[in-house]
């Protein structure tokens, strides 16, 4: 089993992870993790920070030697740039949408950034860091994962007659991770219009994983099944206010012949689906399919033009505290929503198939997929 910890704050010394559980004999670099924090830090509407304090590489403190995996805790370090926070101000004046006034009152803290320092989404970049190692056990079973922009400021995409390939590619040169340009540059528009405001604005982006097992997950149990699990690991992540798998709130619009996927078979494929409303899994258990899942994003709490609020120490009515931040840090989800299902995967894929060693858990998941073939 999988488990991880994350420590550390916006303009701390450093951000850490520990990951304990993963097999030995991964093949790992620094440089793999880099490549997906990195890709976290790009997209349209992100501060200049991006390219300047918050340029992130990490550091692998333990559980690897001769680049694989020794079984052992894998210690990841992400530093900060801007080590500064026992110099910056305090702060009194809560954030409407953010974390600032109850973890104040809950922590008893007269000091604000005692709560949004940690409360910050620079968190996210050690869960990419565990996200990337999750994503390179993965790719050892030919487990792809990806996402893209969907939607921003009422603008949809229009990717129905894309394939995956060609999502997956148009998204990853894309300044929004949008594989539609007509809908981008609308996108783009609505980015530049809120900056140009002191706004900030939010979006949809789906996260996609191809070539998942069968089975995957339980129905034996309810913390066992998957699209739960998925739905908590993604609603985590700061600022998602939604979670849909497949088709989402649309099963309540739907007949049921309109919206169950239908079960086929043939030699070559065996049993399986030719849509996905299901979003890949049922039952709690993946269906051998793509597991699709969208996310939904609020704007961003901290505006240019800052809303009203209510200092803690006075009481008096305030302008809230302006904190560095995007105009959208859309994109950047959609990358940080990647590594939290790539965890949640890996972890629902070493119970199904265990192992101590990366050979172990092959030979197991070779086992079991000669077992479905013969059914």
């Amino acid at each position: 089993m999988l488990r991880y910890l994350t420590a550390g704050e916006s303009h701390g010394i450093c951000l850490t992870a520990v990951l304990e559980g993963m097999p030995a004999g991964l093949p790992l670099s620094p440089a793999f993790i880099d490549q997906e924090l990195k890709r976290r830090q790009l997209g349209y509407g992100r501060g200049a920070r991006m390219t300047s304090v918050e340029t992130d590489r990490v550091q692998i403190l333990s559980g690897l030697r001769g680049g694989k995996t020794l079984g052992s805790p894998i210690s990841l370090q992400v530093p900060n740039k801007d080590a500064s926070i026992d110099k910056l101000p305090v702060v009194t004046r809560p954030r409407p949408g953010h974390a600032d006034l109850s973890g104040a009152l809950k922590y008893a803290q007269e000091d604000v950034r005692n709560i949004l320092e940690r409360a910050s989404a620079r968190e996210t970049a050690a869960r990419v860091a565990v996200g990337a190692v999750a994503k390179r056990f993965l790719e050892e079973f030919g487990v792809e994962v990806f996402s893209h922009v969907v939607r921003m400021g009422g603008v949809q995409a229009n990717t129905e007659k894309l394939a995956h390939a060609e999502i997956r590619k148009k998204a990853e040169v894309s300044p929004l991770r949008c594989a539609d340009p007509k809908a981008e540059a609308k996108m783009i528009a609505l980015v530049d219009k809120a900056k140009a405001a002191g706004d900030t604005l939010g979006g949809a982006i789906e996260v996609v994983v191809l070539n998942l097992p069968v089975g995957l997950g339980s129905h034996v149990q309810w913390d066992r099944k998957l699209d739960a699990r998925l739905a908590a690991g993604l609603m985590s992540i700061q600022a998602i206010k939604a979670v849909e798998i497949g088709v989402g709130t649309k099963v309540s619009d739907l007949f049921g012949s309109e919206l169950h996927d239908q079960i086929f078979y043939t030699k070559q494929k065996g049993f399986h689906r030719k849509t996905c409303r299901a979003g890949g899994i049922e039952g709690g258990m993946t269906i051998g399919g793509p597991v699709v899942v969208r996310i939904h994003m609020k704007p961003l709490s901290t505006l240019r033009k800052p809303m009203m609020s209510v200092d803690l120490k006075t009481k008096k009515p305030f302008v809230a505290t302006v904190e560095r931040s995007d105009v959208s840090a859309v994109p950047a989800a959609g990358v940080v929503g990647e590594a939290v299902a790539a965890f949640e995967l890996a972890n629902a894929f070493l119970e199904k198939f265990g192992g101590d060693s990366l050979p172990e858990v092959k030979r197991n998941y070779r086992g079991f997929l000669g077992q479905v073939a013969s059914f």
